[in-house]
């Protein structure tokens, strides 16, 4: 067991918000929200809430925008909550039924929120918001949403295609989204090892991957190929039709491009990103260095694919799950005891679903459920990786927690800095472990970071430039799955170079990867390599000045939805709109290829 004996991994407990999906507290949370929604559009309705040609600014007006705010954000907390509950459900086994329809369910009145959500943003564009920061308080909380809302007012399509739009989205993008996770997390392979053909979850097979037997993650790697290419066809089709629909809305709102309104959805504009990449670019001889360097390590003249995340040492512990989560607790002890007692409370509290099993969608991820708890999903391996991992997500979780003073409307954040606290959590057990264990063990704890670092910076790199050049291809017309594929081998050929077998590579990263089938977010890539090198750039400055740090960072992390990147970053003293902050902390990087050089010449002397 990867608890330890006779012990299971854990799964998270839901009964804290309802019994359970059938019961009668829960259909009365369901119908209290879509009454609280009803009650929000009959307000709006009888306030002729949507676009207008000027508003004055009475104080009647200004009465009316804090009653739908204060509206607005209850009805908000009530749907994060029961929209995480359900999740719960869908997410840790696809074949649930009920929980499938009660998503489904819901999904049809968080359409009605979204076009209430329209007409507000329509309404307060039309407001001089100015004018209201200056009579209201709740405006004044409010302000970076503001300004916001008054852009995306500009981008918004007739009121009446704003309401079909939104409507059309659930068999449109949605629809297309949900297939692909139903049929994905259901997918079966046939694998044989050790002369004994097993049927398992692709989740499982991919996990085959960070196998010691080269042989286990050849094979595994060809029956994944293999498996992915006779699932091209609706994956394919779910590709083609959400990148359709992203390309079409985002022309009639008025946006030069998916990728534009992508950058403002995250706080960020052109001249971060193109700094970013460009220090990006740089440092890919550095990556390909590393690939070099493991291949060495592992007695390979090349890596092929399927080497990436294979262990370099044979001396790497088991890290069973109860024993990382002690080590993490230790450790985020010694920066703080508030992120000690979060991490405490996740473990003793049943945060955390850790156990992959068949229906179970891959990866892992931290959602906020109430008030200032969290609930995190993870397929645990018993390694450091898989300790990581928890550390990682553990800092979601620290996020949310300091986010939770906020109101909902304050706590959007923006996937660039939704990053800050897992990357810092990530190293703050990274440094610590490589403090406490030998020669070995260190090649191998600073290995897995270097393998994370570079899908962090060199995948995300191929991502993003696949996902440009399909949103360009869609204009023109829906691709193949022979054309998808080629995109993405020329995308890998571009950013790994020569540090793999270029015959190795994965065609069928468009398959594998959800974030390509998020019909409401596009360019789910680039905030992963800013979270990283920002987070990195920050824990640079807790080690410089740990007493200044401290003092800032939480309020940093609970105001990640009140300003743009570039105000939050300049009160650390960052400018992330020029390459040399991004280069300074892939510099960090550097500095861990050069250790693990030394690590590896010592281990082969």
């Amino acid at each position: 067991m990867l608890n330890g004996p006779g012990k299971s991994l854990p799964h998270w407990d839901m009964t804290v918000v309802y019994p359970g999906l059938d019961s009668p507290a829960f259909d009365q949370g369901f119908q209290s929200a879509v009454t609280s929604i009803d009650q929000l559009a009959s307000f709006f309705d009888l306030h002729h809430i949507s676009r207008q040609e000027v508003t004055a600014l009475d104080a009647g007006t200004v009465q009316l925008f804090e009653e739908i705010i204060a509206a607005f954000n209850t009805l908000l907390q009530q749907m994060r909550t029961l929209s995480a509950y359900v999740s719960s459900f869908t997410a840790t086994n696809s074949r649930n039924e009920l929980a499938q329809a009660k998503r489904s369910e819901l999904q049809q009145h968080t359409v009605r929120i979204t076009q209430l959500d329209t007409r507000l943003t329509a309404w307060i564009g039309s407001l001089n918001v100015e004018g209201l920061r200056a009579a209201s308080q709740v405006a004044r909380d409010h302000t970076y949403l503001l300004q916001k809302i008054k852009i995306e007012a500009t981008h918004q399509m007739p009121p009446g295609e704003e309401m079909l739009a939104s409507e059309l989205n659930l068999s449109g993008g949605m629809a297309w989204s949900s297939l692909y996770g139903r049929f994905t997390s259901q997918m079966l392979v046939t694998l044989e090892l050790d002369g004994v053909a097993q049927q398992m979850p692709m989740s499982v097979v991919r996990n085959l991957a960070f196998s010691p037997s080269r042989e286990v993650r050849r094979q595994a790697y060809e029956v994944e190929l293999e498996t992915w290419k006779g699932a091209t066809v609706p994956i394919a089709a779910a590709l083609n039709s959400i990148k359709g629909q992203v390309n079409t809305l985002s022309r009639h709102r008025g946006w030069s491009s998916p990728l534009e309104e992508a950058l403002f959805e995250n706080n960020i504009d052109q001249q971060t990103l193109d700094a970013m990449m460009t220090a990006a670019r740089e440092s890919f001889p550095d990556f390909r260095r590393y690939l070099r360097l493991k291949a060495r390590a592992l007695n390979l003249p090349v890596l092929a694919w399927y080497d990436l995340f294979a262990p370099v040492s044979s001396a790497e512990r088991e890290w069973l799950y109860d024993t990382s989560a002690a080590f993490i607790i230790a450790q985020f002890g010694a920066y703080s005891p508030r992120l000690q007692h979060l991490a405490e409370r996740a473990f003793n509290e049943a945060w955390i679903d850790a156990e992959p099993r068949s229906g179970k969608v891959d990866g892992g991820f931290c959602m906020w459920l109430q008030q200032d708890q969290s609930r995190i999903l993870v397929n645990y391996q018993a390694a450091f990786g898989g300790l990581s991992t928890l550390a990682h997500e553990l800092g979601h979780a620290y996020h949310n927690m300091n986010l939770a003073r906020r109101t909902p409307l304050q706590r959007i954040t923006p996937m660039t800095l939704a990053e800050t606290a897992s990357i810092f959590c990530q190293t703050v057990v990274r440094n610590s472990a490589l403090e406490s264990v030998g020669p070995q063990e260190k090649l191998s704890i600073l290995e897995n970071y270097l393998q994370d670092v570079c899908q962090m910076v060199v995948d995300i790199s191929s991502r993003m430039m696949f996902e440009q050049n399909l949103f360009a291809g869609r204009q023109q017309r829906e691709l193949s799955a022979e054309e998808l594929c080629r995109l993405l081998l020329d995308a890998q050929h571009a950013t790994y170079g020569d540090g793999l077998d270029a015959a190795s590579y994965h065609p069928y990263m468009w398959a594998v990867k959800p974030h390509y089938y998020n019909a409401g977010y596009s360019f789910y890539n680039f905030p992963y390599m800013f979270g990283l090198l920002f987070g990195l750039g920050l824990y640079a400055g807790y080690e410089q000045n740990p007493a200044v740090f401290k003092e800032g960072y939480d309020e940093l992390l609970a105001a990640t939805g009140m300003y743009g990147a570039a105000e939050l970053a300049a009160r650390f003293g960052i400018d992330i709109k020029t390459p040399d902050f991004w280069r300074s902390s892939l510099d960090m990087i550097r500095k861990d290829i050069d250790r693990f050089e030394t690590l590896v010449d010592q281990s082969q002397a």
